[in-house]
C-alpha cells in the first residue's frame, strides 16, 4: 500500500509554493515522511507488523493535517469537496461544466491533483476560476499536507466552494482525509458496473456517487440498477445521482445537492449565506 512504500517522496510540486511559509499558524516542512524509493517498492526485510506501524503513523500524521484543513474550512464557511475517480471518468469535464453553470451563484476555487502536467488546471483557469496545480510525481494521491500548503497560495474566498480534483485512482485516495466535507466518487458507465465491488474502500468512503456519461447507455452493456446495488452493498448510506456532464442531463440534481450541502458549511456564518 502506498502509505508504506513511500511512492513519490520528495517529488511533489505545488504551483506558487513557498517552502518557508506557515500553514494555518503551524510551520510545516515541504517533504512528507513517507520513506524513500520508487513507487510500490517495499523495503527489503520489512515485517508485516513494521509495515502496519508505519502505515498507522503516516495516516495519523495525515489526519492531523486534515483536521487543520477542516478547521480552516469551518472557520471560513468553505465547502470542500474531494472529487475522486479512475482516469477517464469525465471528472474534469464534469467540473468545468459545474463551474460554468454555477460561477454566477458562488465563489469557487479548485485544487488540481495529477502526477504530471498542468493541463487540467489550465482547463479550469480558462473558465475564469482560480485553480492551483499539485503534481505528485510518482505519488498516487493528494494528502492533507499538500492541500494545506495549497490553501495558503490559493486563498479561497470565505463562503466559497472548493473543489479538490484528486489524482485519478480508485485505491489510494480512499485512505487519505484531506479535511473535505465529502468525498464525491465519479464513476462513468464506460467503466463497468462492478467497480464499487472491485474498489470498495473508495465507495465506502464516498458520500455521493455520480454516475456519469449516461448519454452513452444506449451503446453499452451496463446495468445501472446493478451498479447502484453494488455501491449500496459496500456503503448503504451512499447517495447516487445519474448524469451526463456532456449533455447536461441530470446536472440540476447535482447542483441541488451542492446547494443543500453548502448550507451546512455556512452554519455559524449568516453573513455569507446567499
Amino acid at each position: 500500500m502506498c502509505t508504506v512504500c513511500g511512492c513519490g517522496e520528495g517529488e511533489t510540486q505545488i504551483e506558487g509554493h513557498d517552502h518557508h511559509h506557515h500553514d494555518h499558524g503551524e510551520q510545516h516542512g515541504h517533504t512528507h515522511d513517507y520513506g524513500q524509493g520508487p513507487a510500490h517498492a517495499h523495503a527489503p526485510g520489512m515485517t508485516q507488523s513494521r509495515m502496519v506501524r508505519i502505515e498507522q503513523d503516516i495516516l495519523s500524521k495525515n489526519n492531523q493535517y486534515a483536521a487543520a484543513n477542516r478547521r480552516y474550512f469551518q472557520q471560513h464557511g468553505i465547502l470542500g469537496l474531494n472529487l475522486v475517480s479512475s482516469p477517464g471518468s469525465g471528472k474534469t469535464t464534469l467540473l468545468t461544466r459545474t463551474i460554468d453553470d454555477l460561477q454566477s451563484d458562488y465563489a469557487m476555487a479548485v485544487i488540481e491533483g495529477d502526477q504530471q502536467t498542468a493541463n487540467d488546471a489550465e482547463r479550469i483557469r480558462a473558465t475564469g476560476v482560480k485553480a492551483l496545480q499539485i503534481n505528485t510525481g510518482k505519488g498516487c494521491h493528494l494528502d492533507g499536507h499538500m492541500v494545506g500548503h495549497a490553501l495558503v497560495t490559493l486563498k479561497p474566498e470565505d463562503g466559497s466552494l472548493l473543489f479538490i480534483e484528486n489524482v485519478g485512482n480508485l485505491v489510494c485516495p480512499a485512505a487519505f482525509d484531506l479535511g473535505e466535507a465529502h468525498k464525491v466518487a465519479i464513476l462513468s458507465v464506460t467503466e463497468g458496473e462492478d467497480k464499487p465491488l472491485k474498489y470498495p474502500d473508495m465507495f465506502h468512503a464516498a458520500d455521493l456517487m455520480l454516475l456519469n456519461k449516461i448519454d452513452l447507455l444506449p451503446y453499452l452493456d451496463f446495468d445501472v440498477a446493478r451498479c447502484i446495488a453494488y455501491a449500496q452493498q459496500v456503503n448503504p448510506r451512499i447517495k447516487v445521482l445519474q448524469l451526463s456532464a456532456t449533455t447536461g442531463e441530470g446536472m440540476q440534481a447535482w447542483y441541488q445537492w451542492i446547494a443543500a450541502t453548502r448550507q451546512m458549511a455556512l452554519v455559524g456564518h449568516p453573513a455569507l449565506a446567499v
